[in-house]
């Protein structure tokens, strides 16, 4: 599968922004899916992830409330809705799959949990 990630813009802080994972491959729908975030200078950090189906999702505790991760298995479509954007929220934003991936904490702020990665999306919050 191969994922493309949109969406990224220039946002006032308090602001909100959806991004968006399209994937390819008629499989999509078998494949849990993540978010991470990478600042300058940071390492990348997981945001949040969803399971297959749509049924499970889980949030970093910096985002959690404030961000909100869907899925439309028709369309092979993520997404992430932002609201309540914070200037520590600007980084680079990443999408991944994985036919594999468990919803349980531990696995899924892995990086090393997810066999496929989209290109980045930059998202600026400014105060």
């Amino acid at each position: 599968v191969q994922l493309q990630a949109s969406g990224g813009g220039s946002v006032q802080a308090g602001g909100s922004l959806t991004l968006i994972c399209a994937a390819s491959g008629r499989a999509f729908k078998n494949y849990g899916v993540g978010w991470f975030r990478q600042a300058p200078g940071k390492e990348r950090e997981f945001v949040a992830a969803i399971n297959w189906g749509g049924s499970t999702t889980l949030y970093a505790d910096s985002v959690k409330g404030r961000f909100t991760i869907s899925r439309d298995n028709a369309k092979n479509t993520v997404y992430l809705q932002m609201n309540s954007l914070k200037p520590e929220d600007t980084a680079v934003y990443y999408c991944a799959a994985d036919e594999s991936l468990y919803l349980i904490h531990s696995i899924v702020v892995l990086t090393t949990s997810y066999e496929h990665w989209g290109q980045g999306t930059q998202l600026t919050v400014s105060s």
